[in-house]
């Protein structure tokens, strides 16, 4: 069985910081809830996340660090360190001012969290509360110049091993925090940091065999990177009893369809191809709200997908390429968030269709998804493609969209794609579009004026898509890629480009 670290969320915006760099260090865990039951069985250590609470406040989360640590040992970051002082006695107050942004940890007494961090490490702070006296039976490891107690351990015998430290090891600014928490990991917790693709790989196939026995699953299929894998692994484990449907919803990229379908059976999955375009653009006929094209495409979609889907008798099960970040938000600890995107809800399809979900994905994040793409051999084309929303194109035309808006999009994107892959910037942007402005504007082409329309291409760096910046691509690309589109995209011309970054804009523009 795999051995894990529990990660308890009192709602920090690290949270999924600390569960990427406890993953990088090749050792499982998740997230849950701090006030969610959890089972011990399998469990190695538990980490206590930030909190935008006080824990001086009335209704401050709380859990019982006193029986936790009975059985395992414990780290408590930040809010999860400041909880741990006050439950066993100590102190913990207001700042006399916030600290906030990099500082200068200064160990104090050389410890196994802290083996191999430099004297003076930078780290990262975000408080406003401190911990001014430690409790009874605890000693000090580190300082900053502006805070007296940046580390500390419990030492009174009897019980697993207590750590509490005020920084954030998570965040990219604490240039040795990784190496505190695999510190933690391994010397305190005794992680045998076995955790890798090839091991997922082999687990989650035996996992699928027991799951889904003899019965067959469906599985719509789009051509991502998530539901490839996800469907690659099923297919591992049952073959040719995986039916997987990839529709033609009309608003794909330039030759996607057949693109997709060729890497499919290359990859060696049993997958239909259904061209329903023209059904998709009669229905969108006349809908400018991004909302109403975002619930027509998902409407239609699972249309078309049930009927195709009723035709295998023998389904028990519904595959989908549902990712961790998707699971976490929607049982976080502020619940899920109050509006999410038509299209986004993964959860519509099995409750009219009454099958049983498979989601052999649903603890990994999206730079794991790939890892264990290329494990399985899937093409690097294909592993590496950016993300691309779930309404395609639709949602890339602004206003009203049409078979010949679609096409003129398409033309332009592709130009712009594959120049993004001549100059070897595709891999160093997350995610590049172009959108189709409702726009028209003069220009002059020979002696011709032209009034047509406008297109913006969006190029953004980002770790996971929840910040992102606009990329600083070179001028002369951009130059190569507004005079390529202008000269050869009849109905286009005028370029511009997208500086805006997330947040406060969004990546997409609907």
């Amino acid at each position: 069985m795999t051995e894990k670290i529990l990660i308890l969320d009192f709602g920090s915006q690290y949270t999924q910081l600390i569960a990427r760099a406890v993953r990088e260090a090749n050792v499982y865990c998740e997230i849950t809830p701090y006030n969610k039951p959890f089972e011990t069985e399998g469990l190695k250590g538990i980490i206590l996340s930030g909190s935008p609470f006080s824990v001086n406040e009335e209704n401050a989360p709380n859990v019982d660090i006193h029986a936790f640590i009975e059985q395992l040992p414990v780290l408590g970051i930040c809010y999860g360190a400041q909880l741990t002082a006050k439950q066993f006695g100590g102190k913990v107050e207001k700042s006399s001012k916030r600290e906030y942004g990099r500082a200068k940890l200064v160990t104090q007494k050389e410890d196994a969290l802290l083996q191999d961090v430099s004297p003076h490490s930078q780290v990262w702070m975000s408080h406003s509360d401190t911990v001014t006296q430690l409790p009874e039976g605890f000693e000090l490891l580190a300082i900053t110049e502006s805070i007296p107690v940046a580390a500390f351990r419990k030492t009174s015998p009897g019980t697993k091993e207590l750590y509490g430290i005020q920084f954030h090891p998570e965040v990219y600014h604490s240039t040795e925090g990784k190496k505190v928490i695999k510190n933690f990991l391994v010397n305190i917790c005794g992680c045998k940091q076995d955790w890798t693709p090839a091991s997922f790989i082999h687990e989650t196939i035996e996992g699928l065999k027991k799951q889904i026995g003899d019965a067959h699953v469906i599985m719509a299929l789009s051509g991502g990177v998530d539901s490839t894998v996800a469907a690659t692994l099923i297919s591992r484990a049952i073959g040719e009893r995986l039916h997987g449907i990839f529709v033609d919803n009309g608003v794909l990229r330039k030759n996607e369809f057949q693109q997709v379908l060729d890497t499919y059976k290359q990859i060696g999955l049993n997958v239909t191809g259904i061209n329903a375009k023209q059904l998709f653009y009669d229905e969108l006929k006349g809908k400018v709200d991004p909302e109403a094209k975002r619930k027509t495409i998902g409407k239609l979609f699972i249309d078309v997908f049930q009927v195709e889907a009723a035709k295998v008798k023998e389904a028990k099960f519904l595959g989908q390429g549902t990712i961790y970040p998707d699971v976490i938000e929607s049982v976080s600890v502020h619940g899920p968030s109050q509006t999410i995107k038509s299209h986004h809800n993964v959860g519509g399809l099995p409750e009219k269709m009454h099958l049983s979900l498979v989601e052999p994905l649903r603890y990994l994040f999206k730079d794991e998804v790939r890892k264990v793409g290329l494990e399985l051999g899937i093409p690097t084309d294909m592993i590496a493609r950016h993300p691309f929303p779930g309404p395609g194109l639709a949602i890339r035309i602004l206003g009203e969209v049409t078979e010949e808006k679609v096409q003129l999009l398409q033309d332009a994107d592709d130009f712009y794609i594959n120049a993004l892959k001549e100059y070897n910037l595709y891999s160093a942007v997350w995610q590049a579009g172009t959108i189709l402005l409702p726009v028209k504007s003069v220009g002059v082409m020979g002696d011709e004026r032209t009034y047509e329309f406008t297109v913006a291409l969006r190029a953004v760096t980002s770790v996971d898509g929840m910040t992102a910046d606009w990329a600083h691509l070179p001028y002369e690309f951009l130059a190569h890629v507004s005079s390529g589109i202008i000269n050869q995209v009849r109905g286009i011309n005028r370029v511009v480009y997208d500086i805006s970054s997330k947040p406060p804009a969004t990546i997409e523009w609907e």
